[in-house]
């Protein structure tokens, strides 16, 4: 369906009104017409009113159309506001009349007030639109299971495990591009070996140099790096791997009842991150060809990318930020595996008040001791 909005923006002491036009599609069940969401555990899109439930492939074929819309619509190419993310956007939620806003990367969100899932469907054309997606196979009871074990009985503060910040993990595509690249790798370096042995009172040493000269191409595939400004590539790389094997190509489904951003940095600004990641793997392999010596002397190598094969894929992750004195702490978890990672805040009075406990704790057992054994001695 096609809403008119308005979007707010102040300019001095004006507010000017923009109005856009923008498809906002949700997933309903076919039965009774309540929203689809999609289950983890399940693999299937599923209504919690009647019990329905549909595969993806059954509600790809009945959305087959709307999906056909989607490939085939222009990247708004008049409207340069749609993806400056310089300002929220608003949309309108067709169940409940409320307006909803999103950043310009958002592509898939909840009403704030009847918790319905909408698909900002428009902003997944073009170029947007992923080609894979893996969905998600941890639900959010089980993520919250897993956030609990990871940070219980340390020493965090005590409303970073509230019902209030735990109600804040959030279910997230998040965009990634995977590259498959042809990689030329040489190494040119000198090889030792050493031999001695002792004769007259003399020990004496025979150093042998060999030329070593390596050259190979390798094809790495599936090298992923995360196309979002806003989560920490380190913290991303710390939950793989992923199992590309489960990729499955794409259906706007996965996303009911999730959240999902799309790439705010295109293949080429991959490209150094790729490189660097690509050049290791080839490093290792290559010198794991070279044995047999005392020492290795490396004078030269290189690893030159001579070809790209670039994949704009959906991964899923459960994520959760926490700011504690002015400093940004971020969990996530693998949404396929259950691997987690993160920062904690450290809540500095309850550690101190543990390890003032343990001193107290272990300085009475030393007196406990130590009059026990004087006891014994006089």
């Amino acid at each position: 369906m096609l809403k008119r909005t308005s979007i707010f923006s102040l300019d001095g002491s004006r507010f000017i009104i923009h109005s856009i036009d923008m498809d906002i599609f949700e997933y309903k069940c076919p039965n009774c017409g309540a929203d689809l969401k999609f289950n983890p555990q399940a693999q299937n899109l599923s209504c919690e009113y009647c019990g329905g439930t549909f595969t993806v492939d059954e509600i790809k074929r009945l959305y087959a159309e709307k999906d056909k819309e989607d490939e085939a619509k222009p990247e708004a190419p008049n409207d340069e506001s749609a993806d400056s993310g310089e300002e929220p956007k608003v949309y309108y939620c067709s169940s409940c009349g409320a307006e909803i806003m999103a950043d310009s990367e958002r592509t898939a969100l909840f009403c704030y007030y009847c918790h319905n899932p909408v698909i900002l469907s428009g902003k997944m054309s073009g170029k947007y639109r992923p080609e894979k997606i893996i969905g998600f196979t941890i639900d959010r009871e089980n993520a919250l299971k897993k956030f609990k074990s990871w940070c219980f009985k340390k020493f965090v503060p005590r409303d970073f495990k509230s019902n209030q910040q735990l109600e804040k993990i959030t279910g997230l595509y998040v965009p990634f591009w995977l590259a498959d690249c042809t990689v030329s790798s040489n190494i040119d370096a000198i090889g030792k070996t050493s031999t001695h042995w002792t004769s007259g009172g003399y020990t004496y040493t025979k150093t042998k140099e060999y030329g070593i000269v390596r050259r190979a191409d390798f094809l790495v595939q599936g090298v992923p790096a995360d196309g979002s400004k806003k989560i920490d590539d380190e913290l991303m790389e710390s939950i793989e791997p992923f199992d590309y094997t489960a990729l499955q190509d794409f259906s706007s489904a996965y996303l009911s009842g999730f959240y999902a951003d799309k790439y705010d940095m295109d293949k080429e600004d991959m490209l150094p991150r790729i490189s660097k990641r690509v050049g290791a793997t080839c490093r290792e392999k290559l010198r794991a060809t070279v044995g047999g010596y005392d020492s290795i002397s490396v004078q030269n190598e290189s690893y030159e990318i001579t070809k790209v094969d670039w994949h704009y894929i959906m991964l899923p992750v459960w994520f959760m930020s926490y700011k504690y004195k002015d400093k940004m702490y971020e969990f996530v978890l693998n949404g396929q595996t259950g691997k987690i990672s993160g920062s904690l805040p450290i809540h500095k009075p309850l550690l101190n008040a543990c390890c003032a406990g343990l001193f107290a704790a272990t300085t009475a057992v030393v007196f406990l001791v130590a009059g026990f054994l004087m006891g014994g001695i006089f």
